[in-house]
C-alpha cells in the first residue's frame, strides 16, 4: 500500500512481555507520525496485548505451539501484519529470531532496540554480559533487522548512553536503561516516517540521518498514571 505524504507510518509492533517500549510508542508518535495498526505476541499473557486493547488496536497471539516450526509462525505472523497494510515492524521486546522469509517480506522495514552500544554484546543477556566485563558506560540501540544470518547486526539507527551508579546490579542497569530505550524508539520510528532516514550509499552499514532532523528530541506526551 502507497502512504500518501499526509498520512501516519502503518506499524505492527511484535511483543513478548510487558509492552513498555509499545507503550512509549503510544504515548509519543502514535496518531502523529506513525499509527500503530497491529500488536502481536508469542505469548497470550504478555501484558503487551492489554497494553494495545486499551488502545484500541487489533492484536493477536502466534504461539510456536500452534506452527509446525518456527518459519511457519513467522510466515503467519508476516501474513496477518501484510493483512494490516503494516510498512514498518517495531520489534519492542520480542524475544523469538525472526527467520528469513520473514525479514525478507519487509526489507529494511524491521528496527529492534537493544540494551547495548551494539556492536558490543549482541544477543540475549547484553547487560549482563557489559557487568561481566566491567563496562562503566551502558547504552541502547536502535537499529534495523538485516536477513544476514546474524543477532544484532542491522545498521544503527539512534544510540543513548548513561553510566549508572550501580553498574553491578542487572535489574538496577535495565532499570536505568528503560527510560532511554522509551526516548530512543519513538525518535527512531518518527524520524523512519519522517523519510530522514537513509542508507549511506558509500558505506551501506552505515545510516545518515537528515541534518534537519538530527537533533529532533520532541518531548513524549504525558503518561496516564
Amino acid at each position: 500500500m502507497a502512504r500518501g505524504p499526509d498520512e501516519p507510518l502503518r506499524v505492527g509492533v511484535l511483543a513478548s512481555g510487558a509492552g513498555t517500549n509499545l507503550q512509549a510508542l503510544l504515548d509519543t508518535v502514535h496518531g502523529e507520525e506513525a499509527l500503530v495498526v497491529a500488536v502481536a505476541a508469542d505469548k497470550p499473557a504478555a501484558e503487551a496485548l492489554r497494553r494495545a486493547r486499551d488502545a484500541g488496536i487489533e492484536t493477536a497471539v502466534f504461539p510456536l505451539t500452534d506452527h509446525p516450526d518456527r518459519g511457519a509462525r513467522d510466515a503467519a505472523i508476516a501474513a496477518w501484519l501484510h493483512h494490516h497494510d503494516v510498512e514498518l515492524v517495531v520489534l519492542a521486546g520480542y524475544m523469538a529470531l525472526l527467520t528469513s522469509p520473514f525479514l525478507s517480506r519487509f526489507p529494511d522495514a524491521v528496527v529492534n532496540v537493544h540494551p547495548s552500544l551494539l556492536p558490543a554484546f549482541p544477543g540475549v543477556r547484553a547487560i549482563e554480559q557489559a557487568i561481566d566485563y566491567g563496562v562503566k558506560v551502558f547504552g541502547v540501540t536502535v537499529h534495523f533487522v538485516l536477513d544476514d544470518g546474524g543477532v544484532d547486526t542491522g545498521p544503527v539507527i539512534v544510540q543513548g548512553a548513561i553510566e549508572p551508579a550501580d553498574a553491578t546490579d542487572p535489574a538496577a542497569v535495565h532499570a536505568a536503561l528503560r527510560p532511554l530505550e522509551h526516548a530512543l524508539l519513538p525518535r527512531a520510528v518518527r524520524l523512519i516516517a519522517r523519510g530522514a532516514v537513509s542508507r549511506d550509499p558509500d558505506n551501506p552499514r552505515r545510516i545518515l540521518v537528515a541534518a534537519t532532523e538530527a537533533g529532533d528530541d520532541t518531548p513524549a506526551r504525558p503518561r496516564p498514571a
